[in-house]
């Protein structure tokens, strides 16, 4: 079921995700050569409780940590932990959700530790535009399988793997909510974009094999199979009248 929010909803969702961009900026400042992943997640747990809202993750479906930090091959899921330092040439991913009032606020974005490869650079960049080729297929009336078609398509040429095991989602008074949103062309959806929807867009890149491995001694980290790097970035979205309003840029 697919919730079309009302005009008080969608100011609840942008006051979250204005704060998900807040908590996202804030521990991204902290992150340098030599700090645990760990310590990243004390802050933005401390953090996000400052501010009257609660961390999402933590404890959802047991998930032990308040944010997730995915770093080089780990294209989602990572679990923040004391022993994980971060070295030059790592590239991390934050992804943060808060529920504040209620409502949840869901971002991510990716980071450079020190001196990165040059086509970990590359990796990063294309992954962002990718992004945002994917938001900027959100229109009124347009296919949700639009989004994944844009971003495909802009990869491809690239040839970089899209993960497909993994996909954005609808969101608002629930964590996750209908529609998935797939980051490939999946033209079989035929379901059309409605003023009021509200998800997130977020491609998992990876420089070689897009599919992925779970951890079977955690149950969350997904690792690419053949250890190649991993990048993602991530946009809470409302479609709006006449286009999309993107609810989680800082500012």
């Amino acid at each position: 079921m697919i919730y079309i929010k009302s005009s008080a909803e969608i100011q609840k969702m942008r006051d979250a995700g204005k704060l998900a961009a807040e908590v996202l900026h804030e521990t991204g400042a902290r992150v340098r050569e030599g700090i645990s992943t760990e310590s990243l997640n004390d802050f933005a747990h401390r953090y996000t409780i400052s501010k009257g809202a609660i961390s999402a993750p933590l404890n959802y479906k047991g998930f032990p940590k308040s944010i997730c930090t995915s770093v080089n091959n780990v294209i989602c899921h990572g679990i923040p932990c004391k022993e994980e330092i971060l070295k030059n040439g790592d590239i991390l991913n934050i992804d943060v959700t808060v529920k504040y009032k209620g409502y949840h606020g869901d971002t991510s974005r990716m980071f450079r530790i020190g001196k990165i490869s040059q086509e970990a650079e590359q990796l990063i960049e294309d992954t962002e535009k990718a992004m945002w080729k994917g938001i900027q297929a959100i229109l009124p009336g347009n296919k949700i399988s639009d989004i994944g078609d844009s971003i495909e398509t802009f990869l491809k040429a690239k040839n970089y793997g899209v993960v497909r095991d993994f996909t954005g989602h609808g969101i608002g008074s629930y964590f996750h909510e209908d529609p998935p949103i797939p980051h490939y062309s999946q033209r079989m959806i035929q379901e059309k974009m409605r003023p009021g929807m509200i998800f997130t867009v977020e491609p998992m890149v990876n420089l070689g094999d897009w599919r992925s491995v779970v951890s079977k001694e955690d149950q969350w980290t997904a690792t690419t199979v053949d250890g190649s790097l991993s990048a993602q970035f991530e946009h809470t979205c409302l479609v709006s009248k006449n286009g999309y309003e993107v609810l989680t840029i800082y500012s």
